[in-house]
């Protein structure tokens, strides 16, 4: 799949694509539902041969770039939207750079400019509460409207969900902010997951017999605080651990850190990127009167961990 981080890079042979558009934060089963609707629009033509399905989405989130001061709230990097869309078979992801230019194009333009004369679209594909354009004027009768004389086919796919209700990027926040991310797998269709750069830590971990890896937080949604079954991905391979995720309050600290123990795994992490998937949150972060009541409530952290791990196979 090719990763496409603005529009004069598009390759002449995904004119005339299929495109799912939205932020698709997580990539959850809600957002897959857009790609495979894409992806039926794609074929359905047969005989003039298949469109490409791109998926457009912005780099950084609208979010962000309105509210800057606003905490970390992203459920995935890039990188992790890249790898989930092309499990999916999808041509390209075009990450558009959503500056002030982008924010300040109204609707009409938006789909003139962007959709027909820069991308050259042949059909769109968006959910049900999509909104575009300076203010969030457009919603989806005017995209259609504003397409069907650009002469661009226009999908709009209706919610999917659960008992719970509706798959959404919200609602996977609140799930791990709850400390559920065995439901919040659920609506992703996967493990939730960090990935971070392992730093220089305190070496507390390993003077308490237990070395971590310091995983850099960036702009992630911080789950709750506790201790967490993970599985670790380093160069492609899994390994199985212990994650604290917190301000380490037995020794009166205040910054939020991903500490990260391995089982059974050797060698130096520093410097190297980090894959960590939250499988399952064992128990609240806590206080403990010294570091030898920490180290026997980690060992059994760890026991905690592995029995679950295994069982998830």
């Amino acid at each position: 799949m090719q990763i496409i981080r603005s529009i004069a890079e598009l390759p002449a042979a995904l004119r005339g694509a299929v495109a799912a558009i939205g932020n698709f934060d997580g990539v959850h089963r809600g957002h897959q539902a857009l790609v495979a609707q894409a992806q039926s629009v794609a074929t359905q033509r047969v005989a003039a041969g298949r469109h490409p399905v791109l998926v457009m989405t912005f780099e950084p989130h609208p979010r962000r770039f309105f509210v800057p001061s606003a905490p970390p709230f992203r459920l995935d990097a890039l990188e992790t939207k890249a790898r989930i869309l092309d499990g999916l078979a999808v041509d390209a992801l075009l990450a558009l750079p959503f500056n002030a230019g982008l924010a300040n194009l109204g609707p009409e333009d938006f789909v003139a400019q962007i959709l027909q004369r820069e991308l050259g679209l042949a059909h769109v594909v968006v959910g049900y509460d999509f909104t575009f354009g300076k203010g969030r004027a457009g919603d989806t009768a005017m995209l259609r409207e504003l397409c069907a004389a650009k002469g661009i086919g226009v999908s709009v796919v209706q919610a999917h969900g659960d008992d719970h209700g509706a798959f959404s990027s919200s609602r996977i926040r609140s799930l791990l902010e709850e400390g559920r991310p065995e439901a919040a797998a659920d609506l992703l269709g996967r493990p939730w997951e960090i990935i971070g750069v392992v730093e220089h830590g305190d070496k507390r971990g390993r003077e308490l017999g237990f070395p971590t890896a310091n995983v850099a937080l960036t702009d992630f949604q911080i789950p709750k605080f506790g201790i967490y079954a993970v599985r670790a991905v380093i160069d492609g391979k899994r390994h199985d651990g212990v994650a604290s995720l917190g301000i380490r309050p037995t020794f009166n600290q205040t910054d939020v850190k991903l500490e990260v123990y391995l089982f059974d795994f050797a060698g130096s992490l520093y410097g190297r990127p980090m894959r960590v998937e939250f499988h399952a949150f064992l128990r609240p972060e806590v206080k403990y009167e010294g570091a030898e009541a920490l180290k026997r409530q980690i060992a059994a952290d760890v026991e905690a961990a592995r029995a679950l791990l295994a069982a998830k196979g």
